[in-house]
């Protein structure tokens, strides 16, 4: 079975979107694993205090395969992290969610390298039709099945949560105030992952990436069945809260409304029409056991003990 072990003269992981909220803890844990780490930065970006200074940088922009070269030179692997979130038109989510896992690959294919590649996808992406963004997630997913001969697998996490979230965050310091606004139905059921058991599994799979040739599998913190509502509000207030139920004409109102506003003033919106589609389906749930059988890998924070350090840091 291959095994992608550090050394001290270890080929490095290409990591891109390492700048963002997952990417900085994807850094922090690969480099204190013992990895190499090579992120992929646009030119001139602003962000580049985000990096650890143990990174070695390439700037390129991921839709030029030309410019992907030098950054795909050596690796000894792929962990593809960059994405987009936000946006108005399915456009606006190509060329990071699509279009930029087409030119590294391609890049590779020049390169003639065999380096197995992760992608971090999305749990959206298994309901295409229900937004843009899901939409490109498939999309994105569907370029790797171009490339059979390729070690790649796929990553589909839930919700994100942990230090440095901006999405997430609002909605639990809300919760720890004992209000729940509930976008979905009465039973709706959510699964959820800390950022770092999220890290901890990209270092798991980096031990094990033939094991999981060509998977693609949602994981979560292991909680059964997701949580409710209820459970949410237990784990993060230790308390009851009370669940505002968001009518589904109110929030679907309010993502058009957003969207028009967007379009106006230049902004890229989070709340959609597609995003409220999202809100509202009645689960949202992963099964770890097909990645933890191949790696090894167990979740180890669950929302309760992610929430309180969470709040213990802010």
């Amino acid at each position: 079975m291959q095994k992608l072990k550090p050394s001290a003269d270890s080929l490095p992981i290409l990591l891109t979107g390492a700048t963002g909220f997952i990417g900085q803890h994807l850094q922090r844990r690969l480099i204190g694993d013992g990895y190499r780490v090579r992120a992929v930065i646009r030119s001139g970006s602003t962000s580049r205090q985000a990096l650890s200074p143990a990174c070695e940088v390439v700037a390129a922009d991921l839709t030029e395969r030309s410019a992907l070269a030098g950054a795909v030179d050596g690796v000894s692997a792929v962990v593809y992290c960059a994405g987009t979130v936000r946006g108005r038109r399915y456009e606006d989510f190509v060329a990071a969610n699509v279009v930029g896992v087409q030119r590294v690959l391609e890049a590779l294919k020049e390169a003639g390298s065999s380096a197995p590649f992760l992608l971090l996808s999305s749990l959206a992406a298994g309901r295409p039709e229900l937004s843009h963004y899901a939409r490109s997630k498939f999309a994105g997913e569907q370029v790797l099945e171009n490339y059979p001969d390729l070690s790649w697998s796929i990553l589909r996490p839930p919700a994100v949560y942990g230090p440095g979230d901006v999405e997430m965050q609002p909605l639990l310091n809300l919760v720890r105030r004992g209000v729940a606004l509930r976008p979905g139905p009465p039973g709706q059921r959510l699964s959820l992952i800390h950022v770092t058991d999220l890290a901890c599994a990209v270092s798991a799979w980096l031990c094990a990436p033939a094991a999981c040739w060509h998977l693609n599998c949602a994981i979560d913190d292991g909680h059964p069945c997701g949580y409710s509502w209820s459970e949410i509000g237990e784990a993060v207030g230790q308390r009851r809260v009370r669940q505002l139920p968001v009518p589904m004409a109110l929030l679907r109102a309010a993502g058009a409304a957003n969207a028009f506003m967007a379009g106006l003033f230049g902004y890229s919106p989070m709340l959609t029409p597609g995003k409220a589609r999202e809100l509202q389906q009645e689960h949202w749930l992963c099964d770890n056991s097909a990645f933890s059988s191949r790696t090894g890998w167990r979740p180890e924070i669950d929302l309760q003990v992610g929430a309180r350090d969470l709040f213990a840091q802010s």
